[in-house]
């Protein structure tokens, strides 16, 4: 094949550098303000702009809430956000959150933001911190969390139209950027400010670098009250205010105690999530330790599933790789618990020669992935291939018990084991959960994210959810096997030797729940390599034995996230057509995360992300058509002719 992956940088042929400092050729601006003479006029430019007119230090000296919203239009390279952080870190009590949201259709890459950045020697505690999680950008939602949980930055990669609707949560302060009306009138069209008026509260506040009077007009006409000023540099003037219209957006009120049902990645993650927000968790496990089930296999292999035509599964397999890459790299989990050694994806059929085709022809940036062919993947994974295939260069392997220890590694989670959950009772404003142990327990929120043990807790028995066996086989290297540098994936996978052994897997049978370990497993396992490469095909005689468990999953295939319904009284009185999901009736304070099914090591930490998001108030980490693919009751709603309510559970 001689397509090859779409995946130039789109901003390479739109920007130059003058005088150090980048300049957009497809707007014919600047990104900042800039001076040979002073290279930190750009930050003192924000500073002026950007954090005095909004008042920020001041706000931020004497905050009372728990967390503040920027609102951002025009990421660009970062600065407004450096800045911001700065003085947050700085100014803001240790115990408060920032939450960051900002918007980007053109961004740069990670070399041109390294560049641009250089220059900044006082902000560049942030710029590391960002800068080590910014790479492989897709189209769509990505998070990021800095300063252990001070600072989530929310970046929404698309055109602004599009990005503004998914914003739900209330902005307390905007920073309305991006290049000039005139020279981009996209960023600036009446949208922006309807949606600016949906998000603010009489305490929010605006600050432009422009006075353009069509931006002046717009915020009038939109319940703003708009100030000028001297404008910075050589700008005349500028435009600041605040809201001053009606607005009934609320914040959500955030529990102090949540108990987690399920010490696998689903539970361990969520605890992570929700410790990170301030909340005293208490993460009860049935055995005598963490991942113990479907995520105590050895080694379990990160990359995503991506689909020939993009697609919702295709989304989200994309985004909760990505987010899971971040995480890793807050968490510091290095070898020898994790190999980001990269991995190929096989075209060792028709059926994946087809699919992998239609993938290399999509823009995708070369750090997710990207086409090689037999002989630069043979290359790649330091063993003879006869296929071509995807590249994963930060895919990899890791261990989930490394992964699940490192989660719970936070001083608001409290780990309880041998604690196996018989029921859960609802008292006043409180949750009982009651072990077999004879423990009772209270907290003011419950997470079911015990996998297929949900269907024994009354809420959560009507869930579609089936557990599916799969048998992983452990192989000892040969001197052959041993030169392999990269995991291969065709209908299983292969990790290169990990302490002298590889990893192989995995069986998938939805008919079985046994979990002896089988000799025929092990040789399918061991067949299988005959796809990839005949110099693994020794492996044959080598010592091996194998692990099974049994994995959680759904209909479609995809994770359950969220608040659950009671499903009994829903089916017992169903609303009518014009009912609203507000009006439905929900099971207060109690959610799940289940039905992972292969994929938990990927899917499970950003739908934990999106749990807690949901639970507080924040921004969601997902597109809403995502969220709402993974809702947690789709199917009890569906089922009752009640769909177009899964849609409006945001």
């Amino acid at each position: 094949m001689s397509t090859t992956v779409k995946n130039q940088d789109k901003t390479s042929q739109t920007l130059d550098w003058r005088d150090g400092q980048p300049y957009s050729l497809r707007f014919q601006d600047v990104y900042f303000s800039t001076s040979a003479d002073n290279p930190q006029q750009g930050v003192l430019e924000t500073d002026y702009v950007f954090l005095k007119h909004n008042q920020l230090a001041q706000r931020w000296q004497h905050l009372s809430q728990p967390s503040f919203t920027i609102a951002e239009t025009g990421f660009g390279t970062g600065l407004n956000f450096l800045c911001a952080c700065h003085l947050w870190l700085s100014s803001a009590p240790s115990t408060a959150r920032l939450h960051f949201i900002s918007t980007e259709k053109y961004p740069l890459t990670l070399a041109q933001m390294q560049q641009a950045h250089a220059i900044w020697s006082d902000l560049a505690n942030v710029s590391q911190a960002l800068l080590a999680q910014y790479s492989a950008l897709s189209e769509g939602v990505h998070r990021f969390s800095l300063f252990s949980g001070r600072i989530v930055f929310t970046l929404h990669i698309g055109d602004i139209q599009s990005c503004l609707p998914e914003i739900q949560t209330p902005v307390d302060a905007w920073f309305l950027d991006g290049f000039a009306p005139a020279k981009n009138p996209e960023i600036w069209a009446p949208a922006l400010f309807t949606h600016m008026a949906r998000l603010s509260h009489r305490q929010t506040t605006f600050a432009t670098f422009t006075s353009a009077g069509v931006v002046r007009r717009a915020l009038i006409a939109h319940g703003f009250s708009v100030n000028k000023a001297t404008g910075y540099g050589k700008k005349r003037e500028m435009l600041y205010g605040h809201f001053s219209g009606e607005n009934t957006l609320k914040a959500n009120p955030s529990p102090n105690t949540v108990a987690i049902i399920g010490g696998g990645i689903a539970g361990c993650a969520t605890a992570y999530a929700l410790a990170n927000r301030g909340i005293k968790v208490t993460l009860l496990e049935s055995h005598a330790n963490v991942a113990q089930e479907a995520s105590g296999n050895p080694v379990g292999v990160l990359y995503p599933r991506l689909a020939a035509n993009p697609n919702t599964a295709d989304a989200i397999a994309l985004s909760s790789y990505l987010y899971t890459l971040r995480l890793l790299t807050q968490l510091g989990i290095e070898h020898p618990d994790l190999g980001r050694c990269g991995l190929l994806q096989l075209a060792f059929n028709a059926r994946e020669t087809a699919r992998i085709e239609a993938i290399a022809k999509r823009d995708l940036d070369v750090e997710i992935g990207r086409y090689v062919d037999a002989s630069e993947a043979s290359a790649l994974a330091g063993v003879p291939l006869s296929h071509a295939g995807l590249y994963f260069p930060n895919a990899g392997w890791i261990s989930p018990q490394a992964f699940c220890r490192a989660l719970l590694q936070h001083t608001n989670i409290t780990v309880l084991t041998q604690a196996c959950v018989a029921q859960l009772t609802k008292q006043q404003h409180e949750w009982q959960i009651h072990t077999q142990q004879g423990q009772t327990l209270s907290a003011d929120a419950v997470v079911i994210a015990n996998a297929n043990e949900a269907l024994q807790l009354a809420p959560a028995a009507h869930l579609p959810i089936s557990a599916v066996r799969g048998q992983m086989t452990t192989v000892s290297a040969n001197p052959q096997s041993a030169s392999l540098k990269t995991v291969l994936c065709t209908e299983g996978y292969l990790t290169p030797a990990i302490q002298g052994s590889h990893c192989v897997g995995a069986t998938f049978d939805s008919q079985d729940t046994s979990l002896d370990i089988r000799e025929a497993d092990n040789l399918s396992n061991i067949d299988m390599l005959e796809h990839m490469s005949p110099q693994l095909m020794g492996l044959k005689h080598q010592q091996f034995n194998g692990r099974a468990a049994l994995r959680c999953a759904t209909p479609d295939y995809l994770p359950l996230v969220g608040q659950l319904l009671n499903a009994t009284a829903l089916t017992a009185s169903p609303p009518k057509h014009k009912t609203s999901a507000q009006d439905l009736p929900w099971h207060s304070s109690l959610y799940v995360n289940v039905g992972h099914g292969t994929k938990g090591l990927t899917t499970a930490p950003l739908c934990a992300e999106l749990l807690a998001s949901r639970l507080v108030g924040d921004p969601l980490p997902v597109a809403s058509s995502l969220a709402h693919a993974l809702d947690a009751n789709r199917f009890l709603l569906k089922t009752l002719g009640l769909k177009r309510l899964v849609n409006l559970n945001v």
